[in-house]
């Protein structure tokens, strides 16, 4: 590690808006706190990237192609040629897709590295019937996985995935959520949402195929009295709306654009139960913690979630939601139908997912984060 005479510098890598990617915000907080200059690498999205104030220095790259092959490739050469010609003292890549070009830069200038995987990124269902871009992404984990030192990812099942598959086993820091005390809810009146209506909220940024949308809106079709906040982005959501129109009902479902965090929970707060519907069609989903759970958590409503193995823990160990053996507009909307008819239910539930906040909360996570991190500096 370098001398005395100046902070660490610690170089974040992510594909995503830098803006609205709270993994990334929440462990270069942490980190910030140990004597570390922060620097984050990302890509100018939207207007947000212009208008926001993120407490550390970013570099955002401009990108002519927005998506796919082409994308990725030029994205990973102007990060590779950035991280070289830059003063770095360690690296952190977050997630497959930027990790090549940190790893070669960092063995070109001999400092650590960090991965940080936040999904299980070869199980992702966006590549599953794309075979060739499937082994491109495999190879190059192959290649540089078992050559990492330093690995973290969110969920236990992930990091035993990759033991299996490298014999290295991440520490996981879960994507817990910050507390939301002090933060107001939205009024009904402020929502257009009818007082007496049971209100659900699903929320993400990626609200995607296989991930119980489509079955949601069918199950509010079946359902009298409650009411459906969808608030972020996805490929699914012009499909989704779509469907609501046909439905008729926009009347009961709304939908509102991804917001930074703080407002999220406004939304999130108003609500009486969240959903989590991923589907167990692919390794990602599967072993996944959602970041939407642990909002849901926070601000103490209940999930309606799948039976996955991750959710699934920790919803029965808490107490804190409905499981539903298979996402389907009938499960879904018989899940609603308990909330909506047994308010007392309803109440104890709430009542649980406080109670769960106390242990699943970002300032508690944020010690493994500092641990993990001090392990790594104290090695150079």
């Amino acid at each position: 590690m370098p001398a005395n005479e100046h902070k660490i510098r610690v170089v974040f890598s992510v594909t995503n808006c830098i803006c609205h990617d709270q993994r990334v915000l929440k462990i270069a907080e942490t980190v910030s706190r140990m004597n570390c200059e922060i620097a984050i690498i990302g890509r100018r999205s939207a207007d947000c990237c212009d208008s926001d104030k993120i407490p550390f220095k970013t570099r955002r790259f401009r990108m002519i192609f927005k998506k796919g092959f082409l994308f990725y490739k030029f994205f990973n050469i102007r990060l590779f040629f950035y991280l070289l010609m830059n003063r770095n003292d360690l690296l952190v890549a977050n997630d497959l897709d930027t990790l090549l070009p940190n790893f070669l830069v960092s063995k070109l200038k001999s400092i650590p590295l960090v991965f940080d995987s936040h999904e299980y990124f070869t199980g992702v269902p966006e590549i599953r019937n794309r075979p060739f871009v499937k082994w491109v992404w495999k190879t190059i984990e192959k290649l540089i996985f078992p050559r990492l030192k330093f690995v973290m990812t969110v969920s236990d099942s992930i990091a035993v995935q990759y033991k299996e598959d490298y014999n290295i086993l991440p520490v996981t820091v879960r994507n817990c959520s910050k507390s939301a005390d002090g933060i107001l809810p939205f009024s009904r009146e402020e929502l257009g949402i009818r007082k007496d209506h049971l209100l659900l909220i699903l929320q993400g940024t990626g609200i995607n195929v296989d991930r119980g949308g489509e079955e949601l809106i069918e199950a509010m079709h079946k359902t009298e009295d409650v009411s459906l906040i969808i608030i972020g982005t996805g490929d699914l959501l012009d499909i989704l709306r779509s469907r609501v129109k046909e439905l008729n009902l926009s009347d009961r479902v709304k939908f509102f654009p991804k917001v930074h965090w703080e407002e999220l929970m406004r939304f999130t707060k108003s609500a009486d139960a969240g959903l989590s519907l991923d589907k167990d069609t692919n390794t990602n989903y599967r072993f996944s913690l959602p970041n939407k759970l642990f909002d849901y958590i926070s601000a103490g409503i209940p999930v309606i979630a799948g039976r996955l193995p991750e959710v699934g823990k920790i919803v029965t160990e808490y107490k804190c939601g409905i499981l539903i053996p298979e996402i389907s507009p009938e499960e879904i909307s018989k899940a609603m139908r308990i909330l909506k008819e047994n308010p007392g239910l309803l109440d104890e539930l709430k009542e649980n997912a406080l109670i769960a906040s106390d242990s699943l909360n970002w300032e508690k996570e944020a010690i493994k984060v500092t641990e993990f991190y001090r392990s790594v500096i104290e090695q150079y």
